[in-house]
């Protein structure tokens, strides 16, 4: 994944694509997987509901 990849311009404003990492702060992002979201440099881990 690229940095750019995180973001979206819309009418000239900046916008992050994915949610950051409540303990570790802006800049750092949580990859989502299937049933989780999880911070790669924390470990913090958020279980998405099911359906």
């Amino acid at each position: 994944m690229q940095k750019r990849e995180l973001y979206t311009l819309e009418q000239n404003r900046i916008t992050r694509g994915r949610r950051s990492c409540p303990r570790c702060g802006v800049g750092v992002y949580l990859a989502d997987h299937d049933n989780r979201m999880t911070c790669g440099k924390c470990g913090y881990t958020e279980f998405k509901k099911k359906k």
